[in-house]
């Protein structure tokens, strides 16, 4: 399992899962999944790191193991 700061930051800016999920065109089980830890297609990793307003430069401050 990944290290990831979905959640902390989802909540930083005051952000429900289903609205965060919506915003990334992905489902809120897929979310829930990656904010615990659990694996995920890069292509999903892209799509939340723009969903929360981030680029891709910025894949470390949120996704650690990489």
């Amino acid at each position: 399992m990944g290290s990831n700061a979905v959640k902390k930051s989802r909540e930083e800016r005051l952000m429900s899962q289903a609205e965060l999920a919506r915003k990334a065109g992905i489902s809120p089980q897929t979310l829930d999944r990656v904010e615990r830890g659990k694996t995920c297609r890069l292509e999903t990793k892209r799509k939340i790191l723009f969903a929360l307003g981030y680029d891709l430069s910025d894949k470390k401050k949120i996704y650690q193991e990489e």
